[in-house]
């Protein structure tokens, strides 16, 4: 199961989708994220992530429960648009060497990540705040060893041998927000439009407490307004909504982020009990390209993600492929 045949069977799914669904009212938007080091030839670490979201079209009334909870947040202001959206997921960390029965100390944990998200959205012109709650469960609930287990017997890769020495089981809370500016500054460059945003975001909870800041380029001869392709946390924010082109429409986007971390529990280790840990980076950065492709209600993007050293022992830089699809209904 060759995960470039997975992706092109999507592509191909989405493509055969009837033209005449095209001039259907839109229920909202479904998306679906990989991240995964396996475009680059590696497995550890942070070595994979899925996430499946689903948006409510902007169009349609908002549930008189999300108004009140967006009118109570900080800064609310009273002609914004507000959006909601529900997320789920699974996230996996290994060490660099899986087959190794009982990794040695200095090595990153095992882990594995399971959860459901809501999320809530407050845009006002070029400024978008973000608000998110995230619940799940760290260990082996999450169902990580058995998710990594199938995938490398169904592709043929090494087995990895070290789950038993996993984080055990804990729940997680991440209460997150990030605030987003559009176009702050835009010209024009070889026959194109070029803009750049920045953002500012924070989390907190007993999975992830950070702060964090950064900035994007978007490149393209038709800009939308958005904020650049879905990712996992933790990264650069980006949206699990578009607005549907005419035709095909693209944009190239490069983007740098820093955190300062305070807690991550795939670093430090379980929270209430002794486990395995790593001395984690305080400065972590982020610099992530690539492509965004829309075709009417389909829009498919890759982004090219090089991760900074987040632990002491660490031997060099993590790289890996984030690859989403998004259709409206």
């Amino acid at each position: 199961m060759n995960p470039v045949r997975v992706v092109s069977f999507v592509l191909i799914a989405f493509a055969l989708t009837p033209a005449s669904a095209q001039e259907e009212p839109r229920n909202g938007t479904l998306s679906f994220v990989l991240e995964n080091d396996v475009f680059y030839n590696a497995d550890r670490h942070y070595t994979n992530g899925v996430r499946f979201a689903w948006v409510p079209d902007r169009r349609r009334p908002v549930p008189g429960l999300v108004r009140e909870v967006a009118e109570i947040m900080p800064w609310f202001p009273r002609d914004a648009t507000i959006r909601h959206g529900y997320a789920f997921g699974q996230s996996m960390y290994t060490p660099r060497d899986i087959t190794i029965v009982n990794p040695p100390d200095g090595e990153r944990p095992y882990a594995g990540w399971l959860y459901g998200s809501v999320g809530l959205g407050v845009e006002t012109g070029r400024v978008v705040d973000q608000f998110g709650l995230t619940i799940g469960v760290v260990g082996p609930a999450s169902l990580a060893e058995e998710t990594q287990k199938f995938v490398h017997r169904v592709i043929d890769s090494d087995r990895p041998e070290g789950w038993d020495h996993q984080l055990r089981n804990e729940p997680g809370l991440i209460l997150s927000w990030k605030r987003s500016w559009r176009g702050l500054y835009t010209t024009r460059m070889l026959g194109n439009h070029l803009d750049f945003g920045t953002h500012l975001g924070a989390a907190l909870g007993n999975v992830f407490t950070d702060g964090k800041a950064g900035f994007m380029f978007r490149f393209g001869p038709d800009l939308p307004n958005d904020y650049g392709p879905p990712r996992i946390e933790p990264a650069l924010p980006g949206a699990s909504d578009f607005y549907a082109a005419t035709g095909f429409r693209w944009y190239l986007f490069a983007g740098v982020e820093g955190r300062a971390v305070a807690r991550n529990v795939f670093l430090d280790g379980s929270t209430f009990r002794d486990s395995a840990s790593v001395d984690k980076r305080r400065l972590v950065g982020d610099l992530q390209f690539g492509l965004v492709a829309d075709w009417k209600d389909l829009r498919v993007s890759y982004t090219h993600v090089a991760r900074s050293k987040e632990f002491r022992t660490q031997s060099e830089s993590d790289v890996f492929g984030a690859f989403s699809v998004l259709l409206k209904f």
